[in-house]
């Protein structure tokens, strides 16, 4: 395999995260793409915002291409968690398209540095804040990942809408009756167990 092979293949896997996270605001109202779900306050538009200061600072600050536009709620001086919800004065729109915009920059990285040169995490510890453009594409695809798993299951307790990606909803074809059945058969084999 080639870099060139190499790259492509984690260039897919970022872009599959990213467009799988982006598609669980599809068909939702304003409020709950905005609303938390859970204790800890996890809501869709949230992760889009997070990932995004996230990205621009893996693939922009790490490799000397700092992100063209500030993220204020990505500096020392912002709130803590200030990155994972979005204010009443951003706009759906505005946080879709600065994660494209950041998408863009960091693809730009990704064309330009090789896989195996070298960028400082200036957040990571000191004793392993040196890394290579593949071990933070590792790093981004799997945060990425593991955001677009948030998604699906606050997607699923706001309407039921389930699914890895349009078109490759990646589940048993089951109707509400099947998938009730299925759910109390793993409810019972839990209180069995």
């Amino acid at each position: 395999m080639t870099d060139a092979d190499m790259t492509a293949d984690l260039r897919r896997y970022l872009q599959e995260a990213r467009e799988a996270l982006v598609w669980k605001l599809e068909g939702l109202g304003e409020y709950d793409i905005r609303r938390p779900v859970v204790p800890t306050g996890t809501n869709l538009l949230g992760l889009i915002k997070h990932m995004a200061g996230v990205e621009a600072g893996y693939l922009g600050e790490t490799f000397g291409r700092t992100f063209p536009e500030e993220l204020s709620w990505m500096g020392d001086a912002a709130e803590d968690n200030a990155d994972m919800w979005a204010t009443p004065e951003e706009s759906r729109d505005a946080i879709v398209d600065l994660y494209r915009r950041v998408w863009a920059h960091s693809e730009t990285t990704i064309t330009e540095v090789p896989l195996d040169a070298t960028g400082r995490v200036a957040w990571w510890p000191a004793d392993r804040n040196v890394v290579t453009l593949h071990r933070i594409l590792l790093h981004l695809i799997a945060e990425t990942h593991r955001h677009a798993g948030h998604a699906d299951i606050v997607r699923e307790l706001i309407d039921g809408a389930a699914g890895l990606r349009a078109g490759n909803e990646n589940l048993p074809s089951g109707e509400a009756g099947w998938w009730a059945g299925y759910r109390d058969r793993v409810e019972q084999a839990a209180r069995t167990a």
